[in-house]
């Protein structure tokens, strides 16, 4: 079987304090606390949520510098909840953000308290081809958007690395997601600014339990990706770069 999606892992000058922003941000307890990693998870007997993807906080020394290439779209369901959750965002430390987008945008551009970009979005602007619809019943996270320099090309991996079909494209990309579940869209977007640093929030896959974990990294590999060293030095998991040279995690099969 494939590896799929298993969460999200980001870079953070203070883990624990950006990870209590995203819990009461998302309304996530934190499950998991260490000096050098702190887990968020959707609630487990929230049977709304399942398919949401946990986001696990890890220290780094490097400070942000750049546009993160991947960012979360949090979901609104009408423009006066809209309208209060980025009221409740920046009573949290976050803050509206200017990055060129357009004046008649349907979501809201703002910046965690270290930050990260992030999106609130309107359920009537969303990616597919039905917008009413396309965001309908998923949150608090309704997308991950992956910026990449060819989301056509780089489609087929990341369905075969997440294990997510691919429901559609356009002009700006290809959307992903798992319909069985109630998680997030990962889409693809088209970006115009070149990766010049490592991925400050990247993807985690796994193989499922009872498959290879060896075997699974060979097929990501046969599938264009390349495995590299950024430190991690004798981790458990391994690094791997996508074949545009977006950083992964491949871990032990769970």
């Amino acid at each position: 079987m494939p590896t799929r999606l298993v969460h999200l892992v980001v870079d953070a000058a203070d883990p624990l304090t950006l990870a209590r922003f995203w819990s009461v941000a998302l309304d996530w307890p934190i499950t998991f606390q260490e000096a050098d990693e702190v887990v968020i998870e959707p609630p487990e007997d929230d049977l709304t949520q399942t398919g949401q993807l946990p986001l696990v906080f890890v220290p780094v020394r490097e400070q942000k510098t750049v546009k993160n290439r991947i960012h979360l779209d949090l979901a609104s369901t009408s423009a006066e909840h809209k309208a209060a959750l980025v009221a409740r965002l920046e009573d949290l430390g976050a803050s509206k953000l200017d990055i060129g987008q357009s004046p008649d945008v349907t979501w809201e551009v703002m910046a965690d308290p270290e930050g990260n970009e992030l999106c609130v979005v309107s359920h009537l602007g969303a990616v597919g081809q039905d917008p009413a619809s396309a965001f309908a019943g998923i949150g608090p996270v309704a997308a991950v958007v992956f910026d990449c320099d060819d989301p056509e090309a780089i489609a087929p991996f990341w369905s075969a690395a997440t294990g997510w079909p691919a429901l559609g494209q356009d002009d700006e990309g290809v959307w992903l997601r798992d319909t069985n579940a109630r998680g997030p869209y990962l889409d693809l977007h088209c970006a115009t600014d070149p990766k010049t640093t490592k991925l400050r929030i990247h993807l985690d896959v796994a193989p499922y339990p009872d498959d290879d974990h060896t075997a699974e990294v060979a097929r990501l590999e046969r599938l264009g990706a390349q495995r590299i060293d950024i430190g991690q030095a004798d981790a458990r998991w391994v690094v791997l770069a996508d074949p545009q040279g977006n950083e992964l995690c491949v871990l032990t099969p769970r």
